[in-house]
């Protein structure tokens, strides 16, 4: 893990998608998930890593969103689903929200990567390590996980900082996807190694 994150200056935290109404949807039944991202993004700041929220968002009206787009389609022409991005319930919940100066990068599609200027943001700080985390493990980790992958990130994914209603892609994923493209670790393991630095 030393050779993983040899320049914690140069390692940042994504913490993705973690707005209140997703986490209410995705987690309700798993009560130390939050504090368990918490205690990753503490751990983080203490040794002064870059952490990055990424969130979905969208103007009034949604005029991102295209008609052939499957999923955001879909909530564009619900009024019940708009509401999960719009409001408190849109903000990124308090557990685990930004402090600080703190950046946030606001999404448009899946990839935190897609239409963002998150890229520009990484290579401004010489970013080269990024610790992956979010709901959905198949929607927003997978999807920005094979971006970076393909970008040449060093890439590391807190499992349990990752959650999917469907236990079984999570589990999948997990244990068969991600190991061939990233380090995966637990939250523990990942503090473990930060205190090793």
């Amino acid at each position: 893990m030393a050779q993983l994150i040899s320049d914690l200056t140069r390692a940042a935290i994504l913490s993705m998608d973690l707005q209140t109404a997703i986490v209410s949807i995705y987690a309700k039944s798993q009560p130390d998930f939050l504090p368990r991202v918490a205690s990753v993004l503490k751990e983080a700041r203490e040794r002064a890593m870059t952490v990055i929220h990424v969130q979905v968002g969208f103007r009034p009206g949604f005029p991102e969103v295209s008609e052939h787009n499957q999923l955001f389609g879909a909530i564009k022409t619900s009024a019940q689903w708009q509401q999960v991005f719009q409001g408190p319930a849109g903000a990124i919940h308090p557990d685990v929200a930004p402090v600080n100066d703190e950046i946030v990068v606001t999404k448009h599609r899946v990839n935190a990567f897609h239409g963002t200027d998150l890229e520009m943001i990484l290579r401004a700080k010489e970013i080269d390590t990024l610790v992956l985390f979010g709901i959905a493990t198949s929607g927003v980790v997978l999807s920005t996980l094979l971006d970076a992958s393909d970008a040449d990130y060093r890439l590391i994914v807190v499992k349990d900082c990752c959650f999917d209603l469907d236990a079984d892609v999570h589990a999948c994923l997990i244990e068969k996807v991600f190991p061939r493209r990233a380090t995966v670790l637990s939250a523990d393991e990942l503090r473990e190694a930060l205190n090793s630095n």
